[in-house]
């Protein structure tokens, strides 16, 4: 696989040394902007502009469905989906933003580490929606009213049904290291997902690297994505996976297909992924509006039912069937942290594994 071109520190080489505070730190540096509401003024002015454009790793068929959903409640106000890791995302942000290329409203990322560094370096417009300022908790809101966690969800194992037995199926990480599991695991990369650097930096924290060294000896098939995983669960070609997307394994288990969902007695990496607007976008009022739709109740409710995604949203209702994200044990987050030690995360990674 190749490797990304270039670092964050490398595209953003004139940032300063990392924030000492995480990216939902509950310290503010300067007042937040107050709360937008959605207007018909803004509705106007979002229709004049007559697109969005949104830079995303969010799944794709699920970003395609949200944007839709906008799309069919603002009538004339079209959205571009620009679907791509997590890692490529920040690169293209890095790249165009120093070029002076300005082509993206809103942007969001598994890997809220990135917005350490956007924030910091400057290219965020602060923008409050409504629904954040009155719903959302502190922790998943920044406090400058830069981002707020348009999604959550967790990294998983899981397996596929129709080749493993649920009395057979791994219940930890630890499980994974067991012989009979070499040559039948999938993993995703941190050099590509969001989602994957973020748990690869929760479960070395607490498991240490001693256990990715022993899991690299298993012969695991290596894949980008953290949405990868899953599909080749789903079609057989490995019969567990060691991580992936909790949503969608909820959405190929809903469909049918013979997956599910294994959380790990550790604790599953717990992942969040926040929306911003960029300053200078070229549709700024369309962005404000896509931002406000994606926390509303609806939009937060429509990335549950569709995207099998979790919301802080407390207006928001978990579907029936899966299992509640209260009673998940969870790894804890710490976007600085990934931030801090991401180069050396890939680094190691990709030494033990080999691509």
């Amino acid at each position: 696989m190749k490797k990304p071109e270039f670092s964050r520190r490398e595209i953003l080489k004139g940032s300063t040394a990392a924030l000492a505070v995480g990216a939902f730190s509950t310290s503010v540096r300067a007042a937040a902007p107050p709360a937008t509401p959605v207007t018909p003024a803004l509705i106007d002015a979002a229709k004049k502009e007559g697109k969005v454009v949104w830079y995303t790793s969010l799944d794709l068929p699920a970003a395609e469905r949200v944007a839709r959903a906008f799309e069919d409640k603002y009538l004339g106000i079209k959205v571009r989906v620009e679907r791509t890791g997590a890692e490529r995302v920040f690169q293209r942000i890095g790249q165009e933003y120093a070029s002076r290329i300005h082509a993206v409203d809103v942007v969001q990322s598994s890997d809220a580490a990135h917005f350490i560094v956007w924030k910091r370096d400057g290219i965020l417009e602060p923008y409050v929606p409504e629904d954040v300022a009155k719903y959302y908790p502190q922790e998943h809101k920044d406090p400058d009213g830069m981002f707020a966690s348009f999604r959550v969800w967790l990294s998983v194992m899981g397996y596929n049904t129709d080749l493993v037995k649920a009395t057979d199926a791994p219940k930890s990480f630890a499980d994974l290291l067991d012989p009979k599991w070499k040559g039948k695991l999938v993993k995703a990369h941190p050099g590509y997902s969001g989602t994957i650097m973020t748990s690869t930096f929760q479960m070395a924290r607490d498991m240490g690297w001693d256990y990715f060294e022993k899991l690299a000896k298993q012969n695991v098939m290596q894949v980008q994505s953290s949405s990868d995983p899953p599909k080749k669960l789903e079609i057989g070609e490995r019969s567990v996976m060691a991580d992936g997307n909790e949503y969608n394994m909820f959405q190929l288990k809903e469909s049918g297909k013979p997956v599910e969902i294994v959380y790990p007695t550790e604790g599953s990496p717990l992942i969040v992924g926040p929306n911003g607007l960029l300053k200078a976008a070229p549709n700024p009022n369309a962005g404000r509006l896509f931002q406000s739709y994606c926390f509303s109740v609806e939009g937060q409710q429509y990335l549950i039912d569709v995207g099998g995604l979790r919301s802080m949203h407390p207006q928001t209702k978990e579907k029936p069937g899966r299992k509640p994200f209260a009673e998940i044990k969870k790894m804890k987050d710490d976007p600085a942290g990934v931030e801090r030690t991401s180069e050396e995360i890939k680094a190691r990674y990709t030494k033990l594994f080999g691509v």
